[in-house]
């Protein structure tokens, strides 16, 4: 039995390929784009938890589900909502304690994130 893997990338390609791939997306299957666009606006917005929480929360999610092109966005996000490098690298430690090696082997995308952002 195979099984089929998608190709590996690196956070400075999907920082800079994202773009274009989510507006194909969207143009092709509107549906799930303004869906899921709607339901993120929605959850993932200012309420008990700030915008910095729930995105360390969803980094640590991407991490657990070994997600790549989670982790990458929500590392941005984490970013963009005030979270600092100590904090994400924090927050993967936190993903390894509870997942251990499955989620030790993605701090490296992490810490390759925060490198292409300038973190």
């Amino acid at each position: 039995m195979t099984t089929q893997t998608q190709p590996q990338t690196n956070a400075a390609d999907h920082f800079e390929q994202w773009p274009a791939k989510g507006k194909n997306m969207a143009a092709q299957a509107p549906g799930i784009s303004q869906g899921f666009g709607g339901m993120f606006q929605k959850l993932m917005g200012e309420g008990a938890l700030s915008v910095r929480e729930k995105e360390l929360i969803a980094l640590g999610i991407g991490m657990a589900l070994r997600c790549e092109p989670c982790v990458y966005s929500h590392v941005q996000k984490c970013i963009k909502a005030g979270a600092t490098r100590e904090q994400i690298i924090e927050l993967a430690g936190v993903v390894v304690t509870m997942q251990g090696g499955p989620a030790y082997v993605y701090v490296p995308k992490v810490l390759e994130a925060l490198d292409a952002l300038g973190a």
